[in-house]
């Protein structure tokens, strides 16, 4: 056997590599070199999920249960296409509100309570404890094995300043401190540690398939041997699907495993907090199930395996992983599979620990310091390094804890069956979580009673009994129930026999929680501030981008307090920097010694979220502010403000209607009397200009082919110039007696039977070397292939150039063209991409001179009067002419009506030929 020396040293030269990769990582970091803002690593760092429980539990589940072991692994991998709809949004949710934790996440979402956020917290220590004490149990069973072959479970009884755990767990505390509570802002991200995650996902999937090689096909003969001499000494039901209960068996055990990899704080944590871009989503939602499949294919034949070979003495299926190297005295090889085994461990105790120790903080600690006065007087400048060092110290507790917990309970029960209580104590979450991003009348009185609930449900039916195993409680709670009521049992809770003692726990547990959230949610009201953020949880890609200006706020903030209270947690260069970008972003000059807008509190408050959590940031805004209460009818009242939807008062509204609608006439004739007379002010500058510009150029350019003797070549290019500026003036005089024109009623149209088809082409095709050179992409679609129409070729060609030219000038890459049948109509639509028109300017763009408004100071692009053209003669035709936004285009379009006599005559494209 491999002497204890050298597996120690192997194990800390293991840690030290940790240490170095994420050091490296985050010095690449700090120089602007991110190597954990990557897809691929991002799908391995979810790979957190497969912690020892996947590596050694899953073939300990296998040999006793078979199949179903794969549930755990089944549930993820079928709802991961789900995530770029669910895990998105909460994505999306976490960074908009700068979300650190579950808790954080679910005490924010109903009005930022802190008793919410607290009891979250508890439950998931109480949850997590468990799960993270048989990570320190398969790291010192499997030291031990390694050690003494013969040595089937970790030596429990011996002191702590003995046992080689202790002193891993402690150096994982140290590692988890470096590189995971470095910094005030929990919404930080962990380049170091995400980095050394994915190490070990690819590290521990590596191990396991090597040994999983080597127990299949060097001591088998590959997976046929295993199966035969599996089914020759009667294991074949492990791998046959059996029948009674299994159908819901699966269902139960794939729906929480499904919740699980939603809400595991360390994958929230990886997912969600660690996300730096929503879209390695889309490699994770493969990447991920494929490293499931990956890290799965060896676990039956390894179970199998184990118990062909191990059937006459008495071996924890747990290790079989690690038993059957030893056992053919493949030491090297036992080593690495130990490795393995201690990346799938130290991985999951890190990223849970980050996780707890930034949830303790800001939901246990912090609010209840925050609470003294004197406190927060005496500490206001050390309060930034004060979170810190509450993080950190709350690393060691929950390590310590959990120590304490593999020593005293953990060690008794196998690493599958407190993994799986845990996963039913998370699932408690969902309701609240799930309810809370898609339900709107979801309320904090509900979620807290429905997650208490569930609790003590799931406390009573899983924790009991494993407390009752460790001699703690009498064995009469188990055989004759709670004050001897049989229905009371944990195990069989109102007689009900038929489930495994996981899936009885998840039922009940669940289904209460459920109830009680949604029944208190339909009778309680919600406060004004659980109304403001279920609306913005639930619509938060509609107010992602306008978060602070859409939450409604009522109250009184002093500038100087608020910056003062961002400089005690940032320090002064970090505050005055986001100072800076609010005011950029917003476009608001923050004076010295004014009152902030609501818009700046909640920035404030937002930012302040990313550090101590939602509820501790409420607090702190609430204690530089006077905020006020607001009831639900002015949040209502706002809301319809803010919507366009407030109208008058009936009874007012009718008393003046008639001197109103006078009045409102008046000055609407009145402005648009004194608007016209602008914009022919405005216009006859224009044209002033527009005529000023090529009378100079051919004056100067006639001067200089009368005074100078130039070479004919030279002679040519002047006078095409002045050819060119002759015919500008030609056209702008055209375009105003064409106006001129319609006006008076005096413009006649040739019209004559034309197929529409050959005009839009002759159009396009003149516009083609436009587009070339503005490097324009150009798209046409026309669905039919012949038209005939009674028009005026020449002035419907008018009007497709005029907005084709248009379209040129202000497009950015692209320009589409589009021709349509609908309704007895031709449809004409031409769409850019530019920047697109104001929408206080859409009514008046097709009015005459209105592209000279208000640009006297600057030379105007075109005339102004080719819109005003194009929509009187497609008038003229009949027809109607608009302006839209879709889709961020700019599209113009035009109709012109079809001829009873051409209606049958239309030849559309033979799409299906």
């Amino acid at each position: 056997m491999l002497s204890k020396g050298l597996i120690i040293a192997f194990t800390f030269g293991y840690l030290a590599l940790l240490f170095a990769i994420a050091y490296f990582s985050e010095k690449s970091a700090r120089k602007g070199k991110s190597y954990a803002s990557n897809p691929y690593i991002y799908a391995l760092s979810l790979a957190v999920y497969c912690t020892a429980w996947t590596y050694y539990g899953s073939v300990g589940r296998a040999a006793s249960n078979g199949l179903e072991f794969l549930t755990i692994y089944l549930g993820p991998s079928l709802v991961a296409p789900l995530w770029w709809i669910v895990m998105r949004k909460i994505i999306r949710i976490s960074k908009v509100q700068r979300i650190s934790s579950i808790a954080d996440f679910i005490s924010s979402r109903y009005g930022k309570n802190i008793t919410l956020g607290g009891v979250v917290t508890l439950f998931c220590l109480l949850g997590i404890l468990p799960y993270t004490s048989i990570q320190i149990k398969a790291i010192a069973s499997t030291f031990d094995i390694l050690q003494y072959a013969e040595a089937a479970q970790p030596f429990v009884e011996i002191p702590f300043y003995q046992d080689t755990a202790f002193f891993l767990a402690l150096g994982l505390a140290l590692f988890t401190v470096l590189f995971g509570a470095r910094d005030a802002e929990a919404t930080a991200q962990h380049e170091g540690m995400v980095m050394a995650v994915a190490f070990e996902s690819v590290f521990k999937l590596v191990a396991f398939l090597i040994v999983g090689v080597f127990v299949t096909y060097f001591i088998f003969e590959g997976f046929t041997d295993i199966f035969l001499q599996a089914e020759l000494r009667g294991l074949d039901h492990l791998f046959v699907l059996q029948g009674e209960n299994n159908a819901s068996e699966w269902f139960w055990m794939s729906a929480l495993s499904m919740m699980a990899v939603f809400f595991l704080p360390r994958q929230f944590q990886l997912a969600v907090v660690e996300n730096t871009n929503e879209k390695h989503l889309d490699k994770a939602m493969w990447l991920f199930p494929l490293y499931l499949l990956l890290i799965n294919i060896f676990v039956l034949p390894i179970a199998l395996g184990g118990l062909v070979h191990f059937q006459d003495s008495v071996v924890d299926a747990d290790t079989f992983v690690l038993a059957l190297p030893i056992a053919y005295s493949q030491d090297w090889l036992a080593l690495l599979v130990y490795l393995g085994g201690f990346s799938a461990a130290t991985s999951m105790i890190i990223v849970s620990t980050i996780a707890l120790s930034n949830m303790v903080s800001n939901n246990l600690v912090i609010p209840v310091l925050l609470v003294s006065d004197s406190f927060k007087n005496k500490f206001q400048h050390e309060l930034g390094s004060i979170v810190i060092w509450i993080r950190r110290a709350s690393i060691f507790l929950i390590i310590m804890l959990a120590y304490i917990y593999y020593k005293q309970v953990s060690a008794q029960f196998s690493l599958v069956s407190i993994g799986l209580i845990s996963f039913v104590a998370i699932a408690q979450f969902a309701p609240a979580i799930l309810g809370g991003i898609y339900w709107k009348k979801g309320s904090r009185l509900g979620a807290l009673t429905g997650i208490i609930a569930g609790f003590i449900i799931w406390f009573y039916t899983l924790v009991v009994p494993t407390i009752v195993t460790a001699g703690w409680l009498p064995e009469s709670l188990m055989t004759e129930g709670l004050f001897g009521i049989a229905a009371l049992k944990p195990y069989s809770l109102l007689g009900m026999q038929d489930m495994t003692y996981i899936t009885h726990g998840l039922f009940f547990s669940l289904s209460l929680n459920v109830f009680l959230y949604v029944l208190i949610s339909m009778v309680k009201e919600q406060s004004s501030k659980e109304h403001n953020q279920a609306i913005v949880f639930v619509d938060i890609f509609k107010y992602s981008t306008t978060l602070d200006s859409s939450i409604i706020w009522k109250g009184q903030a002093y500038l100087p307090d608020l910056k003062a209270l961002l400089i005690n947690f940032l320090g002064e260069p970090k505050a005055e920097e986001l100072l800076k970008t609010y005011t950029i972003e917003t476009g608001k000059v923050l004076e010295t010694n004014s009152y902030a807008d609501p818009e700046l509190v909640n920035y404030s408050e937002r930012i302040l979220s990313g550090i101590i959590g939602s509820a501790s940031a409420r607090i702190m805004v609430e204690s530089v502010v006077k905020e006020e209460e607001i009831s639900m009818e002015e949040v209502l009242g706002i809301l319809k403000e803010t919507q366009e939807l407030k109208t008058l008062n009936l009874e007012l509204k009718q008393k003046s209607k008639e001197l109103k609608k006078a009045s409102a006439e008046l000055r609407r004739m009145n402005e648009t009397l004194r608007l016209n007379d602008m914009l022919k002010d405005e216009f006859i500058s224009t044209v002033t200009h527009e005529m000023k510009t090529p009378i100079t150029s051919i004056r100067a350019f006639s001067e200089i082919l009368m005074d100078e003797d130039l070479p004919e070549e030279e002679r040519k290019r002047f006078l095409d110039i002045i050819i060119q500026e002759t015919s500008r003036m030609a056209r702008l005089i055209e375009q105003v007696l064409d106006l001129e024109r319609f006006d008076s009623g005096r413009q006649e149209l040739q019209l004559e039977k034309t197929d529409i088809r050959i005009v839009i082409l002759q159009a396009a095709e003149s516009m083609l070397q436009v587009f070339k050179e503005k490097g324009l992409r150009f798209d046409m679609q026309l669905d039919f292939e012949a038209l005939e129409l009674t028009i005026d070729e020449d002035r419907i060609k008018q009007v497709i150039l005029n907005l084709l030219s248009n379209a040129s000038k202000f497009a950015k890459s692209k320009v589409e063209f589009h021709g349509s049948l609908k309704d007895d109509e031709l449809i004409i639509q031409v769409k850019d991409d530019g920047k697109g028109v104001p929408e206080e300017e859409v009514p008046y763009i097709f009015d005459k001179f209105f592209q000279a408004k208000n640009q006297t100071s600057k030379k105007p692009v075109g005339s102004g009067l080719g819109l005003a053209i194009s929509k009187k003669i497609v008038e003229y035709h009949g027809g109607k002419i608009g302006i839209s936004q879709e889709e961020g285009l700019t599209c113009f379009a035009f109709s012109l009506p079809l001829q009873e006599s051409v209606k049958e005559k239309v030849i559309y494209p033979k799409d299906n030929e």
